[in-house]
């Protein structure tokens, strides 16, 4: 004879909304989706850091040297290379790329094979991401407003860092690593397209707004 196991209603009331959520909730990142994500934006992020560590290597063996980056008098990496803001740890920025973004580009490969990654790991992971970002917050304000120059280079690292840290959010909401109630889990997964938008048009309203006559300018415009 078998026997079923019984559920008690305390039970069952306790763990039914939540699967029941999780059910009517939108459809998520995929980890397949969030790994090739790590990989692709982690290795443009190091082939724009890889670019201007060699330009700033090579400005020191030539001081003389234009940087292969620089365009006209306002789309100039060497300006930013050369200033203060360019290393703010006693070394260039461009080498913290290249320490970080293969980081990420492992992780993003480990993702593929289909390994599970602690949690500790991804809030790690993210919290240096957060670091990365508030640094390109600051080197974007020290373009706009102080060198009020803009660097090439620098640019494709900014521009894929914004994507790189919002997905990790996304992903760490998903999947739990960061806490939140069922409806801003919701939101923020599906909404994640959205969101991403909005980030780009901030930033490229900042960057008009900030310089957009000089850039123009610099193309004859």
């Amino acid at each position: 004879m078998r026997y079923r196991r019984a559920v008690s209603p305390t039970v069952r009331d306790k763990t039914t909304p939540d699967d029941d959520a999780l059910a009517a909730g939108p459809r998520g990142l995929s980890a397949r989706t969030f790994g090739v994500l790590l990989t692709v934006l982690g290795a443009i992020g190091f082939a724009g850091s890889f670019w201007l560590s060699y330009e700033k290597i090579e400005s020191f063996l030539d001081p003389d040297r234009v940087a292969s980056c620089t365009i006209n008098i306002f789309l100039s990496c060497s300006v930013a290379m050369d200033s203060w803001q360019g290393s703010l740890l006693g070394f260039p920025n461009p080498f913290l790329g290249l320490a970080a973004f293969p980081v990420v580009i492992t992780t993003g490969v480990v993702v593929l094979t289909g390994a599970r990654l602690p949690r500790w790991y991804w809030l790690s992971l993210l919290a240096g991401s957060v670091l990365g970002q508030l640094l390109v917050f600051f080197l974007m304000w020290t373009s706009f407003y102080v060198l009020v120059k803009l660097c090439p280079a620098c640019m494709v690292v900014w521009t894929i860092m914004w994507p790189l840290l919002w997905f990790q959010v996304v992903r760490a909401v998903q999947e739990g690593h960061l806490r939140v109630s069922d409806g801003l889990r919701r939101a923020v997964v599906g909404n994640r397209g959205l969101v991403l938008i909005i980030g780009y048009v901030v930033a490229v309203g900042w960057l008009l707004l900030a310089v957009g006559g000089p850039l123009f300018r610099s193309f004859g415009v």
